[in-house]
């Protein structure tokens, strides 16, 4: 029996961690250790500039409150209708997350 071929991380142009849009969404895939394992080629086409958020938002069901806030902050920050965020839920966030999120969000805006 075969194993099924892993998914390719993703190799990311240098333009792209210029572009507001994707510098806080990069950091927080990149940075945080859950969303980095699905930081591949089955959920990003970066030549095309697109994102599965469906499938990621299907895969992330069984995660922690904290783990989904993360998911959603990031796709929220490339594009705000792909996910809604409370800020309120980064109350059940460690320090560590809060400070990607902040890190992200100055990226985003700052």
């Amino acid at each position: 029996m075969q194993t099924p071929a892993k998914p390719a991380t993703v190799q990311v142009p240098a333009h792209l961690y210029k572009d507001r849009y994707w510098r806080g969404t990069l950091h927080l895939f990149t940075k945080h250790s859950l969303l980095h394992r699905y930081f591949t080629s089955k959920y990003f086409d970066l030549e095309e500039g697109t994102i599965e958020s469906a499938a990621l938002k299907r895969l992330s069901r069984p995660w922690s409150q904290s783990e989904k806030f993360m998911l959603n902050l990031a796709l929220h920050l490339f594009n705000e209708n792909l996910a809604k965020v409370n800020l309120s839920d980064m109350d059940h966030l460690n320090g560590f997350n809060k400070q990607l999120v902040m890190e992200a969000l100055r990226l985003r805006f700052g």
